[in-house]
C-alpha cells in the first residue's frame, strides 16, 4: 500500500521537501498537483523523517498543498529493441514525436557488472580515424575521455566515431546541449544511415538539472542490456563536465560543503560509478565509453579532467582542431597492436610519432632565424605531411590503408636507413616505385 503524504514543507529551486517514513535513496515519488497534472522526482537526501526529492521538471506550478506519493522502486528506463532509432529525454520521455515505446521497465542504477564475468580486453574497435586507430587503439570494453575545451569539434569527433565504428549498437548520450548541438546528432545519424542501430538520450541546456545527471545512467542500463543480449556497444557521452556541474548545481542547493573548487566530495565516485560500467563480458558482448570532458580554461588539474584520469584508461586530447599526438595514450592499445593488427603497426607508429617529435625543433629552430639543414627540411616535409594525411580530422581511412599511408609518407620524406625501423619490416612494407631505392636491393648492394 503506498502512503500519500499531502503536504510539501519546502521549496527551493527544483528541491522539495516532506516528512515521511520508510523510503529509500532514489527512490522515485509521484507529484499530483491541484490542476491535475503531475510530476516526478527522486530522493536526494534522507535526515530522520525529512526527505528531500529532486524534480525532473521546473518546480512551477507546484505549490505546498500538492500531494506526493512515494513509488517504492528506483528511477527506470524503458528497454527493448524498439528503443533502436529512438530518443528520449533525460528522464526516459521520447521526445522524437514518434510512438510509445514497448517494453520493460529497468532500473538504472544498478552496479557495475561482477568483475569475476570480465574478461581482458583483446579487440579493437575500429573507427577508420588514423590518430586513434593507428597511434591510440580504442579496445572494447574501454573506458576514455576526450579531453578538450569549448569551441572544439569534440562532437564532430563524437559524430564520425559513431559513424565508422563497427559496434552493433551506439548510445548517445548527450548532457547540456544547445538545440543546435542537438539537432546535428539527428542529422548527422540521418545522414550517415546509422540511425536504426542508434540511441539518443539528450539533456538540453534549458533542461532542469536532475535530469542531466540521469542521462548516463539511462545510457548506461541499455547499454548493458543490449551487452547481455552478445551486443558491442559503444556509448558516447558529452559533456561530462556539463554532469558534474549538475552535481555541483544541486549539491549547493542542498547547502552540501563543498570540496575542492565547489565540487562536492563525492565527485570522485560519482565519475567512477558511471565509467566502471564499460566492460567485455565472458560469454556475451561489450561496453566501450568515449566522453567529452570540457576542461575550464584547458586546465588539465581541473577537478573533472583531474578525477577523470584516475578513473579511466588513457585520453584523447583535442586540441586546435586535431586530435594531439603527445597529449593522447591510449593504455590498452599494447592489448592490440601487434596482436590483432598488423605486424608492423607498432614500429610504424614508434617511428611516425619520434620524427614527428623531431619536427617540432626543427620548426623552433626556423621560427628563431637559424639555418636550416637538410634533415631539417626534411623532417618539416614530413610534418607537413603527417599532419595533413594523418591528423587532419576529415581524414577517412580502415587501419591498413593508414599504415600503408604512413609508409608512403616515410618513403616521400626519407630514405629507409633514416627511418629507424627494423631492416625486416622495411624489406617487407617500404613502398617500391621510381623515386626510391628498393630496399632489398640495397641491402645486397652493401
Amino acid at each position: 500500500m503506498r502512503t500519500v503524504y499531502e503536504k510539501i514543507d519546502d521549496m527551493r529551486g527544483n528541491l522539495i521537501t516532506v516528512k515521511a517514513e520508510g523510503v529509500g535513496l532514489g527512490e522515485l515519488a509521484r507529484v499530483d498537483l491541484k490542476n491535475g497534472r503531475h510530476a516526478y522526482a527522486s530522493v536526494l537526501r534522507i535526515d530522520g523523517k525529512k526527505v528531500t526529492l529532486q524534480v525532473f521538471q521546473n518546480t512551477r506550478g507546484i505549490s505546498t498543498g500538492d500531494t506526493v506519493t512515494f513509488l517504492g522502486h528506483q528511477m527506470e528506463v524503458i528497454f527493448s529493441d524498439a528503443i533502436l532509432g529512438r530518443r528520449f529525454s533525460g528522464s526516459g520521455v521520447p521526445i522524437d514525436n514518434g510512438p510509445d515505446v514497448v517494453g520493460e521497465m529497468i532500473p538504472i542504477n544498478g552496479p557495475a557488472f561482477n568483475p569475476v564475468k570480465r574478461i581482458v580486453p583483446h579487440e579493437m574497435v575500429k573507427t577508420n580515424i588514423p590518430m586513434i586507430d593507428v597511434f591510440n587503439c580504442l579496445v572494447k570494453s574501454q573506458k576514455i575521455p576526450i579531453f578538450s575545451v569549448a569551441g572544439e569539434p569534440y562532437n564532430e569527433l563524437l559524430m564520425r566515431i559513431a559513424n565508422q565504428t563497427d559496434a552493433d549498437v551506439v548510445i548517445i548520450g548527450g548532457m547540456g546541449l544547445t538545440f543546435s548541438e542537438y539537432q546535428a546528432f539527428i542529422d548527422n545519424a540521418e545522414r550517415s544511415g546509422s540511425m536504426n542501430k542508434t540511441v539518443m538520450f539528450i539533456h538540453r541546456a534549458t533542461d532542469p538539472a536532475v535530469e542531466c545527471i540521469l542521462v548516463p545512467d539511462m545510457a548506461l542500463a541499455c547499454a548493458e542490456r543490449f551487452a547481455l543480449q552478445d551486443c558491442n556497444v559503444l556509448v558516447l557521452l558529452t559533456d561530462m563536465t556539463a554532469f558534474a556541474d549538475s552535481i555541483k548545481e544541486i549539491a549547493i542547493t542542498m547547502d552540501q560543503i563543498p570540496s575542492n573548487r565547489g565540487y562536492p566530495g563525492s565527485l570522485y565516485s560519482d565519475l567512477a560509478s558511471r565509467y566502471e560500467k564499460a566492460v567485455a563480458m565472458d560469454g556475451s558482448g561489450s561496453i566501450t565509453i568515449v566522453a567529452v570532458t570540457t576542461m575550464p580554461g584547458d586546465d588539465v588539474t581541473h577537478p573533472i579532467p583531474d578525477n577523470t584520469g584516475y578513473i579511466t584508461e588513457g585520453q584523447f586530447y583535442l586540441h586546435n582542431g586535431r586530435i594531439d599526438p603527445f597529449g593522447s595514450l591510449s593504455r590498452l592499445k599494447q592489448l592490440v597492436i601487434g596482436k590483432v593488427t598488423r605486424e608492423d603497426h607498432g614500429d610504424l607508429a614508434n617511428a611516425m610519432i619520434r620524427l614527428y617529435a623531431e619536427s617540432k625543433k626543427a620548426r623552433e629552430r626556423r621560427a628563431m632565424g637559424f639555418r636550416l639543414s637538410k634533415w631539417d627540411e626534411k623532417l618539416l616535409h614530413y610534418a607537413s605531411l603527417f599532419e595533413s594525411q594523418m591528423m587532419a580530422l576529415d581524414v577517412n581511412l580502415p587501419l591498413n590503408d593508414a599504415l600503408d599511408m604512413g609508409w608512403k609518407i616515410f618513403a616521400e620524406c626519407f630514405s629507409p636507413e633514416e627511418v629507424g625501423v627494423k631492416q625486416a619490416m622495411l624489406n617487407k612494407y617500404w613502398p617500391r616505385h621510381p623515386h626510391h631505392d628498393d630496399v632489398t636491393a640495397k641491402k645486397v648492394t652493401t
